[in-house]
């Protein structure tokens, strides 16, 4: 596990290093004396970014990881302020599609910790933070919990929402950057949503979505 994680960070550390060097090579063809100076502040700035991108990877970034518990959670909250938490459960079929398509945001979006937390694990930071339906998102702006996407309801209430469709309803909270329309959600084929039974947390059954409602 520690290697393929290392081999992630080294991956995306030598496409940060192969984007400065291009961008490099561009400002220096740059010849006349206020474009020499544009070319200074440029570089300035990509490196200010790169130092940013380097300790985010340093913090974890750029993989979907899980957090022991509640201790832990606080602990990356001191070092990353942009999170996107998925609260979740071993028996819910849904969270391994939110885990799917968390995996594959947390290496596009580098700016953002992606992490996961086993609700049943951790009730303290769950009741604190009043999460009720399993799964839950939690997305953290700037240290401060800006929005959650509760179950998939604003997903198009379907399983097999894209990824597309979860980064762009993300990117309302800010807690990721996002260079797409927020008004107007990406355009996605889905399946015809078929009801079926909500489990609650004790089993029984209440509702005619699948995410699990912590409270009976």
């Amino acid at each position: 596990m520690a290697h393929i994680l290392e081999n992630q960070l080294f991956a995306a550390a030598q496409v940060i290093e192969q984007q400065l060097d291009q961008e490099f090579d561009r400002l220096d063809n740059l010849d006349t004396d206020d474009l020499k100076a544009l070319r200074e502040k440029r570089i300035q700035e990509m490196k200010k970014l790169n130092n940013k991108k380097q300790e985010w990877l340093r913090n974890g970034h750029g993989t979907y990881s899980e957090l022991a518990d509640e201790k832990e959670f606080f602990e990356v909250s001191k070092k990353s302020p942009n999170i996107v938490c998925h609260f979740y459960r071993d028996s819910t079929e849904r969270c391994r599609i939110v885990d799917m398509h968390l995996k594959q945001l947390a290496a596009k979006h580098i700016e953002a910790k992606f992490c996961k937390v086993n609700a049943e694990k951790s009730p303290f930071l769950t009741q604190r933070l009043r999460i009720k339906v399993i799964p839950t998102i939690a997305l953290v702006k700037d240290s401060k919990t800006k929005d959650f996407i509760v179950g998939f309801t604003d997903l198009g209430n379907c399983d097999d929402f894209s990824t597309e469709m979860l980064e762009w309803r993300i990117a309302h909270s800010g807690a990721i950057e996002y260079k797409g329309d927020l008004l107007q959600p990406p355009d996605v084929k889905r399946k015809p949503f078929i009801n079926r039974p909500q489990k609650t947390i004790r089993g029984g059954y209440d509702s005619d979505d699948s995410d699990i409602d912590l409270d009976d």
